[in-house]
């Protein structure tokens, strides 16, 4: 089902649209191939960037393979030099179940806070 305004555009026409029907219906324009060649070098440098960051993601990768094995036992030995302590100091800073329930509670009441005052 096609809308009556599209249908009375077609049928009601102006100067203007006669004149660019006129234009627009005329034959391709001969260019010796100049057409086709524009299309393959567009085509080509757009494969060519589709495949520049995978390749130089590789190369990089190789390159940096023996320094980064390198860093991740460097690593290995600097977090075996921690002290436990240290390491359980974790459990004492994240927060239990019931303090994340109270800090639930207390964000709801400030966002029905908020709310009743912006009425």
């Amino acid at each position: 089902m096609t809308s009556k305004i599209i249908n009375m555009a077609e049928r009601i026409k102006d100067e203007q649209d006669r004149v660019l029907e006129t234009m627009f219906a005329s034959g391709p324009v001969a260019d010796d191939g100049f057409s086709v060649r524009v299309m393959k070098k567009v085509r080509r440098r757009i494969w060519l960037r589709r495949l520049t960051l995978p390749v130089a993601t590789l190369i990089g990768t190789l390159i940096s393979f023996k320094p980064l094995t390198e860093l991740v036992t460097t690593l290995a030995g600097l977090v075996q030099l921690i002290p436990p302590e240290v390491l359980d100091t974790g459990k004492l800073v994240v927060p239990q179940l019931p303090m994340l329930v109270l800090g639930a509670m207390l964000l709801a009441a400030c966002l029905v806070g908020l709310r009743s005052l912006e009425d």
